[in-house]
């Protein structure tokens, strides 16, 4: 059918208007409506008014920024960090926790039932504090030829520029108060000018750094590192290549879960919410119920997250994981912890999983957590074995409405959705469904 121009049909992208929020989305945006199209306003909450200009119009929504703000919501609050207006790393500083946790929950139940067309219930919300919340952080390096200065600090919100940070409010309080000594250390080594970025890590054995540097450095810096190391009681890792680690100072870092210590490689992942990790496991333990006599799988278990405390409730726990790293930390955290009834696997679960050595037998329960990517690939396996609990946590909502489509469909019902608020003032959530075979939900 032809369509002819109306010049009422759509607004030109600098128009001004004033609108009201009416809602949060997922990513902590403000939503309003104009002209039957939803208007996402970033910095707007629910109630608020404001002059708007629209910066971008699509067919079924627009863009929006605000120009001036008309009146204040009771959940706006000051943000603590004095990089908030400039700083990409956080984006809902303005909004009070409760409301950021109200609206991820909100989004995660919206985007589920409607993917899956099914009703989810109710959806608990896991968290902590709101700051000095983060035991891991990179920050990126820049040295000015101009002034001279060494830049050290994250991105900018849509941009590769880097913000100088001098504190950072979401960071353990132990690692925020080394910036300001690290970067005065940092800029006066010689290889100041072939600096590429460090990682910050609070370790349960203590604070520690990653340096990646893209020369050798001098007899003179790494004197100079030593000290700052044994100054501030941190351990120093060199990283000449990407792939590549040099322990300068200070011994392999560990974490507590459980009761039970797991050690780790500097780079390797750990989640970076420490208290949120020890609630999600907690709550993972309580859902999938494992007893003595139960044959459990983790799939992507990493070094052994869920793996370990698993193993100390289960018959047999199987772990397996992609990465050989990992899976090798895994079977001396196994050891390590005195821990004989677990067996790590290094497979490729992109891959036809069932033709895998841990595949040749069924389970009584399973958990998986796997990447952005989702589990595509194994979650037809895992409805075939039919496991009475199967525990699915995720860092993307999305992939995991469309792999539970598969358990649902195999007559699996989403019992119980918990979200995960691992980065408070982020738009990112962490996820956790446990599916059974009943067609109720369960009593919370």
């Amino acid at each position: 059918m032809a369509q002819f121009y109306s010049p009422r049909r759509r607004e030109t992208p600098r128009q001004t208007l004033t609108l009201t929020c009416s809602g949060l989305d997922g990513f902590g945006q403000g939503m309003a409506r104009h002209n039957g199209k939803v208007v996402f306003i970033p910095g707007l909450l629910p109630g608020e008014q404001a002059e708007v200009r629209l910066t971008e119009e699509k067919r079924q929504f627009s863009r929006a920024r605000v120009t001036r703000r008309l009146s204040d919501s009771p959940e706006r609050v000051t943000p603590l960090c004095p990089h908030f207006s400039q700083c990409g790393g956080c984006q809902q500083q303005h909004i009070s926790l409760n409301l950021q946790q109200q609206s991820k929950a909100t989004a995660l139940r919206a985007l589920l039932e409607r993917e899956t067309g099914v009703q989810t219930g109710e959806v608990l919300t896991v968290g902590a504090q709101a700051y000095g919340y983060r035991r891991r952080t990179r920050l990126g390096l820049l040295f000015q030829l101009k002034t001279g200065r060494l830049l050290m600090g994250y991105r900018q919100a849509n941009s590769t520029e880097l913000v100088d940070i001098r504190i950072c409010p979401i960071l353990r309080p132990e690692l925020s108060e080394l910036l300001v000594p690290l970067r005065e250390c940092l800029q006066g080594l010689q290889a100041v000018k072939r600096l590429g970025h460090l990682e910050l890590v609070l370790a349960d054995n203590g604070p520690l750094l990653v340096l990646r540097h893209l020369e050798p450095l001098s007899h003179a810096d790494r004197d100079a590192l030593t000290a700052f190391a044994d100054s501030h009681q941190i351990a120093v890792w060199l990283a000449p290549q990407s792939d590549e680690l040099d322990c300068l100072r200070g011994a392999a870092p560990v974490y507590r879960i459980d009761d039970l210590e797991l050690r780790f490689s500097p780079r390797d992942f750990i989640q970076v919410n420490g208290e949120v990790n020890r609630q999600m496991v907690a709550l993972a333990l309580q859902w999938l119920e494992p007893d003595a006599s139960e044959r459990v799988l983790d799939l992507f278990c990493g070094m052994g997250n869920f793996t370990l405390p698993l193993a100390k409730r289960s018959g047999q726990v199987i772990g397996v994981e992609g990465v050989a790293a990992l899976v090798a930390n895994g079977q001396y955290n196994a050891l390590n912890n005195s821990l004989n009834n677990v067996t790590f696997y290094h497979e490729n679960l992109e891959l036809d999983a069932a033709k895998q050595p841990w595949a040749s037998e069924g389970f009584d329960k399973v958990l998986l957590d796997p990447a952005r990517g989702g589990a595509q690939g194994v979650m037809s396996l895992i409805a075939a074995w039919s496991p009475r609990r199967i525990v699915y946590v995720s860092c993307n909502p999305s992939t995991l409405a469309r792999d539970s489509k598969t358990l649902l469909a195999a007559g699996y019902s989403a019992a119980r959705v918990a979200m995960l608020d691992m980065f408070p003032h982020s738009g990112h959530l962490e996820s956790m469904v446990l599916f059974i075979k009943s067609s109720g939900i369960l009593a919370k």
